[in-house]
């Protein structure tokens, strides 16, 4: 007797975001017998997906604002395509995916929906006027998108997982921890830092919530006292993003003397080879793949006390945390870190240690494919 293969369709807002989080989750799924689709905005990465077995499918999301009238024609576009490809389980990555595609699924029919809120995005980490206005309706559309029976809830961090039991968004036995993206520990191999003068890297969107000025301001401080020191920056912009540098924040970077920026790359791994310490000030996370790529790699880290960093570091361990948006104290943690080389050895062999054990791809493969699972256990 023929078996049709279950249909797992992932909704999220970009295709590049995808590939990097989301890609080695959905061949798994692949090899296991899933009939795997993703809906996102198809530009050039989308067109890799159908080598590994995906279908992507196009829908324009927009990522800016919450124009009532764009949000409900979204709904209506994603209940149209889920109706006609019917799905069996629906996984939304992110706030606006989780708000519009489970609001979709539920009007399409699909019982099975899993929502990652990653990260929480500017509506919770910004001061603006805007997003201080859009904080409650967002929370009560994120409650009701989440809390829902039936429906399974993935976080990356402890502190989102505390929030959502304790704000009443979703039921302790629907969610499941899993930290972050995983990693290829093998691509990402330890290796002992390089010799040579001090190299300090930050890997990110140039985005102002990602600390990336704050970066740039400590790397002048580091250098005004340890003037070897080397500051790279790898990452591009992202327009879609309301915190994304503005033109004359990129000019200023790129006329910098105190820090290389290098812009989208793909040779993450001999990057991190080429450091000494890994830098995010990051001011909210979901759990970022940079930070678990460079304890894979054996780095020590530098990065914030907030959500989702602080789920990668124990500070003085692994690497040291500071407050967000504090240069001075950035400064003075990376510079802890440039004189000290035995505790860059042993915090960079503590990460190794942790990415094996906790983000290895492997790891994180199986726990999201227990959630898929987990709806057809009785």
């Amino acid at each position: 007797m023929n078996v049709v293969p279950r249909h797992l369709v992932y909704v999220i807002t970009e295709d590049w975001f995808f590939a990097s989080h989301f890609l080695d989750r959905a061949k798994a799924a692949v090899g296991e017998g899933y009939k795997v689709s993703v809906i996102t905005r198809c530009r050039e990465t989308a067109r890799e997906f159908r080598q590994y077995g995906l279908a992507p499918i196009n829908i324009e999301f927009s990522r800016r604002g919450l124009n009532p009238i764009t949000e409900l024609i979204t709904i209506f576009r994603l209940r149209k395509i889920l109706k006609r490809i019917k799905p069996d389980i629906v996984h939304n990555v992110a706030l606006k995916p989780v708000v519009l595609g489970s609001l979709a699924a539920q009007f399409a029919g699909v019982r099975n929906i899993v929502n990652a809120p990653v990260g929480m995005g500017y509506v919770f980490t910004s001061e603006e006027n805007k997003a201080r206005i859009l904080r409650p309706i967002v929370k009560a559309l994120i409650r009701y998108s989440l809390g829902r029976q039936a429906r399974r809830v993935i976080i990356e961090n402890n502190d989102d997982f505390n929030n959502l039991v304790a704000g009443g968004f979703a039921k302790n036995d629907s969610i499941a921890l899993i930290k972050g993206a995983g990693v290829d520990t093998e691509k990402f191999d330890y290796k002992p830092e390089p010799d040579g003068q001090v190299r300090v890297i930050m890997v990110s969107r140039l985005l102002r919530d990602k600390g990336v000025q704050e970066f740039t301001d400590a790397a002048t401080l580091v250098k005004a006292r340890e003037s070897t020191v080397q500051f790279v920056l790898v990452g591009d912009v992202d327009d879609g993003n309301p915190t994304s540098l503005t033109a004359e924040q990129l000019t200023e970077l790129r006329k910098s003397r105190d820090v290389t920026w290098l812009g989208a790359r793909t040779d993450i791994s001999e990057l991190l080879a080429d450091s000494h310490v890994a830098c995010l000030p990051s001011y909210r996370e979901g759990l970022p793949k940079s930070l678990i790529e460079a304890a894979s790699a054996g780095r020590p880290i530098v990065t914030t006390d907030v959500p989702g960093c602080r789920e990668v570091v124990t500070h003085m361990v692994n690497g040291l945390l500071v407050q967000p948006r504090d240069v001075t104290a950035l400064a003075s943690a990376i510079e802890k870190l440039v004189n000290d080389p035995k505790l860059r050895q042993s915090m960079g062999k503590e990460n190794r240690h942790k990415a094996e054990s906790e983000y290895a791809n492997e790891i994180i493969i199986a726990q999201t494919h227990g959630v898929y699972d987990s709806f057809y256990k009785s």
